[in-house]
């Protein structure tokens, strides 16, 4: 490229690099004076012009800072949507465009654009094979302009946002963004948590316990989709404490040892130092943040969310200890308390009636002739889209009927008694199958292969806080790919989230190499 072309765009990076607090302070300043103008007019217009003037100079500074607010404004559209229409619901993807923008300048100025890995990882390759199978069903979709186009921008974005955290993402910069990531779900908990019990009314379709408490929905607007994010969250934020506390005892046991091995063995470290470690600020304070999630989550009252929850758990357990014995005795240990609460009754008559209610509804049959009552309404109506995506994919067996386009194909595929479709097929898997046939099936599956194989060995070769988040995104996967079986979690930029913890992921996996190169070159 023309150095010509590249002058101004040095010449902007040269200016925040050099000048960056004094920049912050005075879009600071007049952030708030334009702010306190608006604020006469319109309270909401005035918050929102401080917002993204503030962001906006901040990300210029430094783009984790948009991204970090892109994930606090993300999950908040479907609120805006609903409660605040004069605000842009969409205001996250103006920070998600605002990060990028910066990002790729400053590649351009230094000549060092790179759209992910140095060397290709199963994880990159995996993800432009499913986006091309995805634009290959848009050949012959059957409503291109708006499903199509839209649904495969999401996967464009989360493409966008993979490289971009993989290689922007520094050991000074990771706390950072788990900031950011913790910090929207302890405040989406709150919500939710506000909601369950707090508020003390609610939407009457979402009362529950003798209408004493609400279904949390935070900003979703929806229990389930809300319960899918938390239970991204959750994992993430217990792997936090895991890190954590490895973290510290490692520091404790070479504490330890400088003052004298035996025989050249690490020496234990005792309850007490175990103890001290467990209560100290940090681990207290991420504990609480994981507590207030997994409330949240049980308040959605979300069955999806729950089953896919406890699969998090089980493969975090299972992953946990170092050798894998202990990690299958550790998932024994805990399906055998789960059936042993169950068994002897322990289990809250309202928690058990949730998760086996049900069963006496769900068939594998045609559900067209099936009598509907208020008992079973739900359970049939997720069959009749399961029904209809399986007859969607028998037609369109190799493409689909287009990516994104399981709503405007539906009324040629509806059953009798569910003319309306949902806008998808409340099973993710057989979504796929529908919209982009066999060929997206398999790449869609190939990816998550990938995905939890880097994961899985993330797990076995990091150690400290990396490990604690390997082993954390291992039950955030788990749990998006369980509850898949039952919803569809792309929804309310939710995607945005997916990007960003693959990001995260290839960066723990880069780093983990380079220790393990490191340690080999001595």
């Amino acid at each position: 490229m023309d150095r010509t072309l590249l002058a101004p765009l040095r010449l902007c990076v040269k200016f925040f690099s050099w000048n960056g607090p004094a920049v912050t302070l005075l879009g600071l300043a007049l952030a708030l004076t334009a702010g306190l103008l608006l604020i006469k007019l319109s309270p909401l217009g005035g918050a929102l012009f401080v917002l993204l003037a503030v962001g906006g100079v901040a990300t210029a500074v430094e783009p984790l800072a948009g991204l970090v607010t892109m994930l606090f404004l993300a999950p908040l559209w479907a609120y805006l949507r609903a409660e605040v229409p004069q605000v842009p619901a969409q205001i996250a993807q103006a920070f998600f465009a605002l990060t990028l923008a910066v990002w790729l300048a400053r590649g351009l100025a230094g000549r060092d654009v790179r759209l992910g890995e140095h060397k290709p990882s199963p994880i990159q390759t995996s993800l432009f094979a499913f986006a091309g199978a995805a634009l290959l069903s848009l050949w012959d979709a059957v409503e291109l302009p708006v499903y199509g186009v839209m649904e495969f921008a999401k996967w464009v974005q989360i493409v966008l946002l993979f490289s971009f955290v993989a290689t922007h993402l520094t050991p000074k910069k990771l706390p950072w963004l788990m900031g950011g990531l913790l910090a929207t779900g302890v405040f989406q908990a709150t919500v939710g948590i506000w909601q369950f019990g707090l508020r003390g009314d609610g939407p009457e379709h979402f009362a529950i316990l003798g209408e004493r408490f609400y279904r949390a929905y935070g900003t979703f607007e929806q229990p389930n989709p809300y319960a899918g994010f938390l239970g991204l969250m959750l994992p993430l934020a217990m792997g936090a404490v895991v890190g954590v506390l490895g973290d510290r005892l490692r520091r404790r046991r070479g504490d330890k040892e400088t003052r004298g091995p035996v025989e050249g063995k690490s020496l234990p470290v005792s309850l007490s130092s175990c103890l001290r470690v467990i209560l100290t600020p940090s681990v207290l304070f991420l504990t609480g943040i994981a507590a207030a999630m997994g409330i949240a989550l049980l308040a959605s009252w979300s069955r999806g969310a729950w089953i896919g929850f406890a699969a998090a758990a089980a493969a975090m357990a299972f992953a946990l200890p170092r050798k894998t014995r202990w990690g299958v005795l550790a998932v024994i240990v805990l399906v055998v308390a789960g059936v042993g609460l169950y068994a002897a009754g322990l289990m809250p008559a309202s928690v058990e009636a949730r998760l086996t209610d049900f069963a006496e509804y769900a068939r594998f049959e045609d559900v067209r002739g099936v009598g509907i009552n208020d008992a079973n309404y739900a359970v049939i109506e997720r069959q009749a889209h399961w029904q209809a995506a399986l007859e969607m994919w028998r037609y369109h067996f190799w493409t689909g009927v287009g990516f994104g386009c399981y709503e405007p194909a539906y009324r040629d595929f509806a059953l009798i008694n569910w003319p309306i479709a949902l806008g998808h097929a409340h099973n993710y898997y057989l979504n796929i199958a529908a919209e982009t046939g066999l060929i997206g099936l398999v790449a869609y599956v190939v990816l998550w292969g990938a995905v939890f194989w880097q994961t899985w060995r993330a797990t076995r070769r990091a150690s400290g806080l990396l490990r604690g988040l390997a082993i954390g995104l291992l039950g955030t996967w788990t749990h998006l790919s369980v509850h898949h079986l039952f919803d569809n979690l792309y929804v309310n930029n939710v995607h945005l989230y997916v990007g960003v913890l693959l990001g995260l992921l290839a960066y723990i996996v880069q780093r983990v190499s380079e220790s393990a190169n490191a340690r080999m070159n001595l």
